[in-house]
């Protein structure tokens, strides 16, 4: 099997450098790897490996001899240089919506849908952060009891805003215990001390682009109908990192609590944190800088027909973009799709 040559687009950001360490981590075997960024943070060292790098400004002649870009550097970045990856024959693994519902572009799961992947025409495109660490949990239930109807709140962790999101929140914090006023930049509301029901902007139907991207992409990734219902809030609270979601799903077919943990039990990447009666179940905490989707609090759900609710908590930055981004590309490698 040939090694890949890779190149990191977007490699000073918070996402970026959470993908270089899981590059090192996942240890994917590449011939040789560049890192990219903005003319603003060009120049720039990066430690990998024991060597340092310098990180390069992303033109389009950057990507000559590149046979995978891992990118995190926002949609109209990816929108740019798209075209210019694919036309030198690599292959653009995207972080950014740009393309996520483009229906040449297969959106993946790592282990959920990978048979996509073989669908690739130079794009592939990686979910949003919610709905990545929720589709581990949905498809193997959907196997085994086919989803009917899918109701999810997210409680989104501000780091999925990026590193002006992370200082808010603890600027925010420090004015508010000190009694000072605080002027909010990243958020429309303050974030210290509070839970906001808005994350991205408003659309027609009174839901948030956040909202629709959980139920479009999630009738993507599991090829569900279109007219299947589902319905989602998302809120953004005050913490910096692992985003948790309440889940409450209506199966076809009858399933317990039982059967569902012994089947997230028997999943890829899932840890089932579900003993509250000794106050053991998953909270943000258990979750930052780990790979796991942790699932607890499955109980039978009293509005719903043979229905299930249970409560999922994953670190945002891994999972939820890092983590799957790397992880396609161990699958591009592996099933020689580059």
């Amino acid at each position: 099997m040939r090694k890949p040559n890779i190149a990191i687009l977007g490699a000073t950001g918070v996402v970026g450098r959470e993908i270089t360490k899981i590059v090192d981590e996942l240890k994917i075997d590449f011939n040789e790897i560049k890192f990219l960024s903005s003319a603003k943070s060009a120049g720039s060292k990066i430690e990998f490996q024991g060597k340092e790098y310098t990180v390069e400004e992303a033109k389009p002649e950057s990507f000559e001899g590149i046979n995978i870009v891992l990118a995190s550097a926002g949609g109209s970045t990816s929108q740019k240089f798209a075209p210019e990856i694919v036309k030198r024959g690599g292959v653009l693994i995207d972080n950014s919506s740009a393309f996520r519902m483009d229906p040449d572009v297969p959106l993946v799961i790592a282990y959920v849908n990978d048979e996509d992947l073989k669908k690739h025409k130079g794009i592939i495109a990686n979910p949003n952060c919610s709905t990545s660490q929720l589709m581990l949990v949905l498809k193997p239930l959907h196997e085994k009891a086919k989803i009917k109807r899918l109701i999810v709140s997210t409680y989104q962790a501000v780091s999925g805003a990026g590193l002006a999101a992370i200082n808010e929140l603890t600027e925010n914090t420090k004015a508010t215990l000190a009694g000072e006023n605080f002027e909010n930049k990243c958020f429309k509301k303050p974030i210290s001390f509070n839970v906001i029901p808005q994350i991205d902007v408003f659309c027609e139907n009174g839901y948030t682009k956040e909202e629709m991207k959980v139920v479009k992409e999630t009738k993507k990734i599991l090829h569900l109908a279109e007219d299947l219902p589902i319905s989602c809030t998302a809120a953004r609270v005050p913490v910096y990192n692992g985003h948790s979601e309440a889940v409450d799903i209506e199966f076809e077919e009858e399933i317990s609590p039982d059967e569902v943990r012994d089947i997230m039990k028997k999943s890829f990447g899932i840890e089932v944190i579900d003993n509250p009666e000794n106050f053991e179940y998953p909270t943000t905490r258990d979750a930052s800088g780990v790979d796991p989707v942790f699932v607890g609090r499955i109980r039978k759900n009293l509005a719903f027909k043979n229905g299930i609710s249970l409560w999922c908590v994953a670190d945002n930055l891994r999972i939820g973009a890092a983590l799957n981004t790397v992880r396609l590309c161990k699958k591009v490698i592996e099933m020689e799709l580059y």
